[in-house]
């Protein structure tokens, strides 16, 4: 390619991202013993921001790449930074990258760093590190659940061009646009001299003082962070609580500043509260129930139909997340470019559902829905509106380890809930031929086709109608009944700045926009 038609490759590819061509270079922060005001209302330098998390694992880790549980992704926030960050519209945005480039066919990439990036013990961050960082990611001895989403690199074909850039090639000459999309959450660049234990080392916006599995992680203010005069607090704690209920009292004993990701349900108590403040972020998360097409009734068409006629989706919005929410049309990614919105929204028809039940033999059917704390509410509101149907569904209730089990692909029915994500990286997660947490067990030709073609096409708008032909098949014959899209409810303290609503799922792991109002 020409050096002009690579520079036009990489600003379409920006520009599919959301992301930028070139950043800023790296300064270092201020001076921590000052106090900077932007205005009367700050931001401010210092003191300690404490967020409360629902974890308390005790085998909760630092790992960069194999973070054990939800609190060591919450962690990683703080310690480690990637190439690429979420914008506030959940698309990839540069962050250590000061460029990257895709070739037309999508078969290579170019990673450029931003120059003067410099490491929590003072090492410079180069090409070195960012090798041993994609080679840990994606080694299988590593064993990380996260190894698949960047399965498509050639290990053997990584090279180092100069102290800032390396040069990747997918396998097999096969293109795989999806790169930023799925690395950015768990592609932590780390040093070569980097252990998850004894040297947990990062480019974050904190470094580390102190971690006690299932309790609580402390976090000092990196002051070379590479966006320049950030973090504003000296001091971050996290801090670990069994459940949702003793994590609110907290906050509201003045405990904790904030509160990620809270249940709609406690939304009431938050917003009556005058020392607190409810933080409402309208997102493309959706919640579902997975129909398992390898499993009877679930195997015929006209059964995945009735059921998705028998949700009522205002229903479920308003009383399994408290009104916090918007219909879905058993479709994700809405925000996407390429989202087919000619699929008129399917109705909720009983009448209809019945037939259809009649038709394919199943009168009287019975199935199990299998759930957990996160999804229990969803599945006692559709038991409901099943049984005006004249289907019973059985629920039952398991604990999160087996949620998120091997087992989860045995169930009949069962609730579910993902990331509001492109669409490419979310059929490359849920169900493509290449999806590792394929719980409908999804399987079609014609679908996978049009998926493997629109992943090797850097270029928006020749995906198109690829991507509306693949969610027609999923609307007709897919096994998700997306019924709506959740708002993330993050609770805080009036005392924290910074915060602000997104239409990503982060605003309050943020950590290095966020500050104490004096």
């Amino acid at each position: 390619m020409s050096a002009g038609g690579a520079r036009r490759a990489f600003l379409r590819q920006a520009a599919a991202l959301g992301g930028a061509t070139f950043l800023a270079g790296c300064a270092p922060g201020s001076d921590p013993a000052v106090t900077a005001i932007a205005g009367e209302d700050g931001p401010r330098r210092g003191g300690r921001l404490r967020l409360g998390i629902v974890d308390g694992d005790q085998t909760g880790n630092l790992d960069a790449h194999k973070p054990a549980g939800m609190g060591s992704i919450i962690r990683g926030f703080a310690l480690y930074s990637k190439l690429w960050e979420w914008s506030a519209d959940m698309t990839p945005a540069l962050a250590l990258a000061e460029e990257t480039e895709v070739s037309a066919d999508a078969t290579t990439w170019t990673l450029r760093l931003r120059p003067g990036l410099e490491f929590h013990h003072g090492k410079t961050i180069s090409a070195d590190d960012l090798l041993f960082s994609i080679l840990r990611l994606s080694d299988p001895a590593l064993n990380s659940p996260y190894t698949a989403l960047v399965g498509a690199i050639d290990r053997s074909r990584i090279y180092k061009l100069d102290e800032r850039t390396v040069r990747l090639h997918t396998k097999d000459g096969r293109g795989f646009v999806l790169l930023p999309d799925t690395w950015v959450n768990f592609g932590g660049i780390v040093p070569t001299d980097y252990h998850p234990v004894t040297n947990p080392v990062g480019a974050g916006p904190y470094r580390l003082k102190e971690f006690l599995p299932g309790r609580r992680s402390l976090f000092v203010r990196f002051d070379n962070y590479f966006k320049s005069g950030k973090p504003y607090a000296d001091e971050l704690e996290i801090i670990d609580f069994k459940d949702q209920t003793a994590r609110l009292a907290a906050l509201q004993n003045g405990q904790i500043d904030m509160a990620n990701a809270v249940a709609p349900e406690q939304s009431p108590l938050i917003t009556r509260d005058p020392r607190l403040s409810l933080l409402v972020s309208e997102t493309y998360g959706w919640q579902s129930f997975d129909m398992n097409l390898s499993k009877p009734p679930f195997d015929d068409v006209r059964v995945r139909e009735a059921f998705r006629l028998i949700a009522d989706r205002e229903e479920l919005v308003k009383r399994a997340l408290n009104g916090q929410g918007r219909v879905a049309n058993d479709l994700y990614a809405p925000q996407d470019p390429n989202y087919n919105r000619d699929i008129p929204q399917r109705p909720h028809d009983v009448e209809r559902a019945r037939a259809l039940l009649r038709t394919a033999g199943h009168e009287a059917l019975s199935v199990e829905l299998v759930t957990d704390t996160v999804g229990n509410n969803a599945a006692l509101v559709f038991a409901e509106q099943a049984r005006r149907a004249g289907v019973t569904v059985n629920l039952r209730k398991v604990d999160a380890a087996t949620f998120t089990g091997p087992q989860r692909k045995l169930w009949q029915i069962s609730t579910g809930s993902s990331l509001g994500r492109s669409w490419l990286a979310t059929a490359f997660s849920v169900d493509s031929d290449q999806a590792v947490a394929n719980k409908t067990q999804f399987r079609d030709a014609r679908f996978n086709e049009l998926f493997d073609q629109a992943v090797q096409l850097p270029d928006v708008e020749a995906r198109q109608p690829l991507v509306h032909e693949a969610q027609r098949i999923q609307h007709e014959r897919g096994g998700l009944l997306i019924w709506g899209f959740a708002n993330t409810l993050d609770a805080l303290s009036t005392r924290v700045g910074g915060a602000e609503a997104e239409h990503s799922h982060f605003p309050t792991w943020r950590f290095e926009k966020l500050w104490l109002k004096a």
